[in-house]
């Protein structure tokens, strides 16, 4: 099934916390999200953990990936 509507379809969760990362770093996604798993000894599998057991949390690193997507 086709999911023309959704931006995110076919992306997974690891590339886009990697991207974040190799983008605006820790530090900045902590600004912009305030969350422990990016503040505190920060890394892509604690963070991918949090974020699948966390619909909130990940719905926000979600919209921070589209919205500097779009102004790339």
């Amino acid at each position: 099934m086709k999911q023309a509507n959704n931006p995110l379809h076919g992306i997974k969760l690891q590339a886009i916390v990697v991207w974040l990362v190799e983008n605006i770093g820790w530090k900045n996604m902590a600004k912009e999200i305030n969350i422990n798993c990016f503040k505190n000894d920060p890394s892509v599998k604690s963070s991918l953990k949090f974020l699948r057991r966390t619909p909130w949390a990940r719905a926000k690193v979600e919209r921070l990936y589209l919205d500097l997507q779009t102004k790339k």
